[in-house]
Parts: C-alpha cells; structure tokens; sequence
C-alpha cells in the first residue's frame, strides 16, 4: 500500500524509537541520522503543525531530539488503547468533533488515545476563513501539550502502530466518502455520528461496505446510554397503560438569523439531526420500524414550521420545533417533542392510563449539574448541550474504544444496522409531518 519512501519513512521511525540506537549515536555526529542524510526520507509535510517543521528550517537538528519528537508524536497510544482517529473536528467551542477532541485529551476516555485529527476544512480551504484562525491556535496548542497530529487528509495517515478507530464527526453529507477512506486506513472499527449519511440507500452501502471488509461500525447514539432515558423506561414499566414522550432542546435563539444558519448548517432537516437521537430511541426500545407504524400524529399546537434563508441566501424549509405521536401495529405508543429554542435541557415524562404526569426525569439531574457548571465556566463560549450530554458522549466513546482493542462489546451502543432503521423512520416521518402542519 506504500510506496518505497513510505516504507523509509517507517524504517526510520522504527530506528528512531530505538533505545540502543539512541544511546549508540548520542554523541556521534558522524553516524547522526537526520531527514536530509537518509534517502528518500519525507517529513509529514501534511501534518501541519508537525515537530517536523523545526527540522525541516535547521538542518542541523540532531538525532536524539527527531527521536524524541517522533516518539511524542507518533506513537501515543499504548498498549491497551485505541489509536484514536477524529475525522472531522469542526470549529473550536462550535463543532461536535471539537468536544469529543476535548473529552479525549482530558484523559476521560482511557481505552482512547486521539492520535490524529483529520481535518479537511480547517487545514485547506477554510484556514483563513470564518473560525479558521480559532482551530489554527487550538491545533498548535494541542500538538504542543499532547503530541497530536494534524492532517488535512486521512490518505496521509501512517500504518497503525496500536488497534485503529476512527471517529466520524463530519459533514453527514461527506460520510459515505469518509468511510470508504477510513477502511482503506486500517481502522479496525468506525464511530459514526449521527445520522451517519445523507439517505437510507447511502447508509445501507455503507453498512455493506464496512461487512465486507470486516470493519466493525458503531453509531454515536449517546442517548442510548442516557441515565434519564433508562430510568424513564424502568419507571413506565411500574405503571399500567403509561406513556412515554421524550423531550430534547436546544438553545438556539429564536430569530430568523439564529434559525436560519442552523437550517443551513443542518440541511439534513431535524429529524436526521436533532431528533435523530429520539428516533433511535423508538427504534431500538419501542418496535418502531417503517413497516410497524400505524399511526403518526402532530401536535398541531406545539410545532412549528418555517422557510428561513441561511447564510448563503438560500432558503430552507425545517421545523424549528416539533411534537408527534407514534402508534405501532404491535400495540406501542410514544411520543417525542424537539425544541430548537427550547433551552439547554432534555427530559423524558411518564403519563398514566388517564393522561396523568406521573414522573419526569431531566437530562442533567441534580447529581450531573455540578459537572454542568463546571464545563461552562472552563469552557463559557461552547455550545450548550455539549455539558448536558457529557458524561453521555464519555460513555459512548469508551465503549467504543475498549471494543476496538478487546472486542468486548459495546454494551447498548447502536450499531449501524439500527441507524440505518432510524433514518428510514426519519425519511418517512418527514414529509408526513409537514404535510400535517401545511
């Protein structure tokens, strides 16, 4: 898969990392080892905040401190870890890719060591754009405190030294490519963030793809593992003829501006977006599939629906917020509410058989706000719901990672076989929703 100054390349880092080597030439300015000496040898120029760019200025850096840098740099995850790929990191403060990065440097992950972080955008085009500066700093702060490296293509990722996994945290609409590229790069599993493609039928292949080549890929459904979620469902079991609605928010405010770059940016719509993690919950709890829905219903009174230019000029038509109720032909009902502007909150409540509010759990509880408030005044300009769901995504993420090492499961992390049976509920529950709120 290498061509011979890729195998050089690894020959030398393998020398590099050489303690004998290290030691035998410490002092030895005749046998030193540097980039210009050794043929055919090419820094990672696409690493772009690579300790390679010092050596390429001074040609006179000596061997021991290439041994150090590479050392730091490239082989971060120990044994026992997941080499850690995050594709797609987005915006610092703004992009879900960013607080994952975040999660994982803090050590909060320990079967993750995020190594690499592919970032086509930031390191390309948009380098000088809106946010490309703020991601330049964070990028040279982060390789500097932890040795991670930048690259601005997952074709420029070197053979794994530890079992791979990549995280996909980009644009839904380049999924499907990103996929295809991260299987070619050795990974051993794959999260996927939600939805995971733009269409049911570029999910499926995608499914079929990472089968056949024996890749393992995990969605990054957090509210899977919800502890409002599982002691909602826990509760309703203890009440005759309950219903469940789960409730998500967002804190985004409720102006045409605000709105209408989240459509934009969102173009997926909310069902494939924002309550895409609800849809999830009905299909892997509640036997919702295309084929077993009976009934659908909006509440009219609730929702709302508009066409709202985004940041381009172009229009976009979403809900900005949206309540329905779900029957099955097996007998099921649940309900689920989303909330642009709703807060920064979610919650799951129970109803008895006469419509009665028996129970509501909240997403934080008590015992998680402390951590809420701790997150904001570390982090005062970052998106809202990255702290309610925190210990969620920490969950999530190290699941995924201990998998990718020990092929221990993955305890309740949804597999791509359940999101692709989500997405085909939110292509179905769209137009029929708006067509009901028309």
């Amino acid at each position: 898969r290498y061509n011979k100054g890729k195998r050089r390349e690894t020959q030398y880092l393998d020398l590099a990392r050489s303690s004998t080597w290290h030691k035998s030439h410490k002092t030895s300015k005749e046998k030193s080892i540097s980039p210009q000496s050794t043929p055919g040898f090419r820094p990672f120029s696409v690493t772009m905040f690579s300790a390679f760019s010092h050596l390429s200025r001074h040609h006179q850096s000596s061997a021991p401190r290439v041994a150090s840098a590479i050392g730091r740099r490239f082989f971060a995850a120990k044994a026992g870890q997941s080499e850690v790929v995050l594709v797609g990191c987005g915006a610092p403060n703004r992009g879900m890719g960013w607080y994952h990065a975040v999660q994982m440097l803090e050590g909060r992950c320990p079967s993750a060591s995020l190594d690499y972080v592919v970032e086509p955008w930031f390191l390309g085009a948009g380098s000088t754009g809106p946010g490309g500066p703020e991601f330049g700093q964070w990028a040279k702060e982060t390789t500097s405190a932890h040795g991670t490296s930048f690259l601005s293509s997952v074709a420029d990722l070197p053979a794994p030294k530890e079992p791979r996994c990549a995280l996909i945290s980009g644009r839904t609409a380049d999924n499907p490519r990103l996929l295809t590229e991260c299987i070619a790069a050795d990974c051993k599993t794959i999260y996927l963030e939600k939805p995971g493609a733009p269409t049911v039928k570029e999910l499926q292949q995608m499914k079929e793809e990472a089968e056949k080549a024996g890749v393992a890929v995990l969605m990054g459904y957090n509210k899977n593992v919800c502890k409002y979620v599982r002691k909602t469902r826990e509760f309703a079991e203890t009440v005759p003829g309950s219903h469940v609605t789960f409730v998500s928010n967002n804190a985004y405010e409720n102006t045409p501006e605000s709105l209408g770059e989240c459509f934009e940016r969102n173009a997926e719509g909310m069902l494939k977006n924002m309550a895409i993690h609800e849809l999830a919950l009905l299909v892997s709890f509640y036997d919702v599939t295309v084929e077993n829905i009976e009934s659908v219903t909006a509440d009219k009174e609730f929702s709302s629906m508009q066409t709202l230019p985004g940041p381009s000029g172009k229009e976009f038509t979403d809900f900005d917020k949206i309540k329905f109720t779900i029957k099955t032909k097996t007998g099921k009902e649940v309900s689920v509410a989303a909330d642009r502007c709703g807060g920064t909150d979610s919650y799951a409540t129970v109803t008895d058989a006469n419509g009665e509010e028996v129970f509501r759990y909240w997403m934080p509880d008590e015992e998680d706000k402390k951590t809420v408030q701790e997150l904001q005044a570390k982090y005062p300009t970052a998106m809202p719901y990255f702290f309610t769901q925190d210990p969620d995504y920490v969950t999530v993420k190290e699941r995924v990672a201990k998998n990718t090492v020990t092929g221990e499961e993955a305890e309740g992390v949804a597999t791509i076989g359940v999101a692709v049976e989500t997405l085909r509920v939110a292509e179905f529950l769209t137009p029929t929703l708006m067509e009901q709120l028309k």
